[in-house]
């Protein structure tokens, strides 16, 4: 069957996005279409057929993230079971700071907010607030069901991230070295959903 206008492969999807955050990382938020459709080995047009902007581009590239926090929370059983469900979030928070491209992108992206508004706030949206968002509609269901107090799960989903990267966060966007290891992680996640859990308890 023929795609429609402006549809594209899912592995040449695969490869436009790959290739963004390469470009991106490497030169900033002002690299070309043309550099990315290089990388990406496909032609400009091809990206704006797609994508039609780079802000929607940078959208996309973000919203890889969201479907990651989406299939954590979303899992089976992660309702019934919060602990485990909070502490997979908790470490794909701390795995996104320990991306040195991830956090290149979020770096470049607060450096040209001025200048490329759009591009800024649509990483903003498709990451950062959609992340936010989807982990309180999780903690909403919770609070219904009664198995933690969160009367403003968007407050208590925005104190869960930042008890979790805050630190480690602000160190990355600096660029300041700092160690994070996988066991690290794992601590840090468990320490953090008991903390929170505690603190909302019902």
């Amino acid at each position: 069957m023929p795609r429609v206008a402006g549809q594209i492969d899912v592995s040449k999807n695969e490869a436009i996005l790959d290739a963004a955050v390469e470009v991106m990382a490497e030169r900033g938020l002002g690299a070309s279409m043309e550099a990315i459709a290089r990388r990406a080995c496909v032609s400009k047009q091809t990206i704006y057929n797609h994508y039609g902007s780079k802000a929607e581009l940078a959208r996309a590239m973000s919203e890889r993230r969201a479907h990651e926090v989406a299939g954590v929370l979303g899992a089976p059983g992660a309702i019934e079971r919060p602990e485990e469900a909070l502490a997979a979030y908790a470490r794909l928070l701390l795995n996104a700071v320990r991306n040195a491209r991830s956090m290149a992108i979020y770096r470049m992206a607060m450096l040209a907010a001025s200048t490329m508004p759009d591009v800024a706030e649509a990483i903003y949206d498709a990451g950062p607030r959609a992340s936010r968002e989807r982990l309180a509609e999780f903690l909403r269901v919770e609070h219904a069901a009664g198995r933690v107090r969160a009367p403003d799960p968007l407050e208590a989903a925005e104190f869960f991230a930042g008890m979790v990267m805050n630190r480690f966060q602000t160190k990355a966007l600096l660029g300041v070295p700092f160690d994070l290891s996988e066991a690290d992680v794992d601590r840090i996640s468990a320490e953090a959903v008991r903390r929170f859990l505690r603190a909302y308890a019902p």
